[in-house]
């Protein structure tokens, strides 16, 4: 093909989807810059939390390295930015990936966890209306991949979710053994077996522990980020969580810079009073007991969606304490 064919073919296609450049004596297919709006849009409405899009990411390119390069502590938006527009500066290397994550973008067609969210609805329809634009506008792109080629991506894509969900069971099955092991400690060796779940807990789900829990006295300190700051107390005494012990753990939060949150783990509960007493006014805290805990390893809600919706009832009501299977009966 003469580079004149070659110019005469780009002119004629630079509004059409595919663009064409000459390249080694070739021509070789590129994705046009217009599509990359409205995969960034799609991608980052489809998603509201980042462990979800890292998810979705993970399972569906093989570029694993670009994933792991990403600044997951930055916002989501530049998040998503960064990742398309490294994969369409780097065409020449990235373009199957590219072209892999806008078909795979496409293919979500019910985003529904988006309407648990405050303004849920709202959220739902601002994804559903950004991924049918982005559909209206890739059949060119879904020309470029033959049926067999689609349904083996497709294959791909499912066999890593279905791995990554092996193994978060697996883990998550060490963790219950674990679990009930601790039940049958004495006091102090129980602390420290606790302080060794929590940790690996956390590490399953990626929520990012400033340091590793760690022991202090007869209680669990720690500090974490999950869509804020945290700072985590966790106690297993045989006597209900009282009153003093919130208002000790509230003093430090209190102390924090503003919007800190405070994740009071009492094993064995709390005493009504104290539920009560700190649910007044501006809440700093929200609890958890070992039943909530229970829930997570038997994998009936993932950590995230449990601190995730404690929060929210918590901003609705003002009650810091809801239980896991309470929430659960609320779906």
């Amino acid at each position: 093909m003469s580079r004149e064919t070659v110019h005469s073919l780009l002119s004629s296609s630079r509004d059409t989807a595919l663009q064409a450049i000459y390249h080694g004596g070739m021509t070789v297919k590129r994705i046009s810059p217009a599509v990359l709006h409205p995969l960034k849009e799609a991608l980052t409405l489809a998603f509201w939390f980042k462990s979800d899009l890292r998810a979705f990411l993970t399972s569906s390119l093989q570029a694993r390295e670009l994933i792991a390069q990403l600044d997951w502590t930055d916002y989501k938006r530049p998040i998503v930015a960064q990742l398309v527009d490294s994969l369409y500066a780097n065409q020449h290397r990235y373009f199957d990936e590219l072209l892999t994550l806008l078909l795979a973008t496409a293919d979500i067609t019910d985003p529904s966890h988006l309407k648990k969210l405050e303004n849920g609805t709202a959220k739902y329809e601002s994804a559903i209306a950004a991924l049918q634009t982005l559909r209206g506008i890739i059949a060119p792109y879904r020309r470029m991949r033959t049926e067999e080629e689609e349904a083996e991506r497709r294959r791909t894509t499912d066999k890593v979710k279905a791995e990554m969900q092996r193994a978060i069971n697996d883990k998550l099955e060490e963790l219950r053994k674990a679990f009930q092991e601790i039940h049958a400690l004495e006091p102090q060796p129980r602390g420290y077996a606790l302080e060794k779940f929590l940790n690996g807990l956390f590490a399953l789900y990626d929520i990012d522990a400033k340091a590793p829990f760690k022991i202090t006295g007869e209680q669990i300190d720690g500090a974490f980020t999950f869509e804020g700051e945290y700072l985590l107390e966790a106690k297993w005494q045989k006597e209900l969580a009282t009153v003093a012990s919130l208002d000790s753990f509230a003093s430090k939060v209190g102390r924090k810079l503003d919007n800190t949150l405070g994740l009071f783990l009492s094993m064995n509960g709390f005493q009504e009073s104290a539920i009560q007493v700190h649910s007044r006014g501006r809440a700093v805290l929200i609890l958890m007991d070992g039943s909530d805990l229970n829930a997570v390893i038997e994998g009936r809600i993932s950590l995230p969606d449990l601190l995730r919706r404690k929060r929210q009832h918590a901003a609705r009501t003002g009650d810091i304490f809801i239980s896991a299977y309470a929430l659960l009966n609320e779906n």
